[in-house]
């Protein structure tokens, strides 16, 4: 009995971490694709005017007393760089927000309506992938759930472990192609995309590590359901040959 209650707990030690790992894998890639911090930078935008007796590094003062005059000449202090200032900005699949200068919150738009026309069709095809690769990880999640909560037929389980690690493989293949298309459109947004946009200094956010995160651990759990298939069917393999030889021994000397 010991011989074959190891392999037993083994087995189901696989399928639970194949299960963790799956899972781990579906919440990365949801939190992921709903955030807006895929990538992160600054722009340089000019300084709005400095508000009645406001002050302050982010606008711009006038040496009159009285700024609404119409009749008084402005005369700006800031020349060259100092008219700027660094304006921080996140974008993500949906939407691309930028902070709001000397204002709390923030303006947030579109993504899709940033990226040039030629390129949407790009992006379109990376938020399918997207969609799929979640669903095609959350139906491998179930599988394995509902491996690791079968007990009835050997054969069964192993049939739903092979057909667990067939999805979760495809689901790590659109994962990879999906995140690779929008590092593609976002490159190419910000060369062509709007001027009232284009960043000056940008670098990937940890939604995208966490997206990257998500195809590693999805592609984890598919090699270990895999390994878990191919264990289990040279087991199998080993016990019949075993038998098969016992079978010989016995029709060979059938007096003994």
């Amino acid at each position: 009995r010991m011989p074959e209650s190891v392999p037993a707990a083994d087995g189901r030690q696989r399928a639970s971490a194949a299960f963790f790992l799956s899972f781990l894998s579906l919440v990365f890639s949801i939190t992921a694709f709903s955030s807006s911090y895929w990538c992160e930078g600054t722009r340089k935008v000019a300084k709005p005017f400095c508000k009645g007796q406001g002050k302050g590094d982010h606008c711009i003062r006038f040496n009159s007393p009285d700024a609404n005059s119409s009749n008084a000449v402005q005369y700006i202090w800031e020349t060259g760089d100092d008219k700027f200032v660094d304006q921080k900005f996140h974008a993500g699949i949906w939407y691309s927000c930028e902070e709001i200068i000397n204002d709390e919150g923030e303006k947030c738009r579109s993504f899709i309506g940033l990226t040039p026309a030629s390129d949407r069709g790009v992006l379109w095809l990376s938020i399918v992938a997207e969609l799929l690769y979640i669903i095609l990880l959350l139906t491998g999640a179930i599988l394995m759930a509902i491996e690791m909560c079968y007990y009835s037929s050997v054969i069964d389980g192993l049939k739903i472990n092979a057909f667990s690690a067939v999805v979760t493989v495809l689901a790590g293949l659109l994962g990879m192609v999906a995140h690779m298309m929008y590092t593609t459109v976002f490159q190419m947004t910000v060369n062509l995309g709007p001027e009232d946009w284009r960043p000056h200094t940008w670098d990937y956010g940890w939604s995208y590590s966490l997206a990257w995160a998500s195809f590693a651990c999805c592609m984890a759990a598919a090699v270990t359901a895999i390994n878990k298939y191919t264990k289990t069917i040279l087991e199998f393999k080993h016990k019949r040959k075993t038998l098969e030889r016992s079978l010989k021994i016995k029709y060979k000397f059938p007096d003994q």
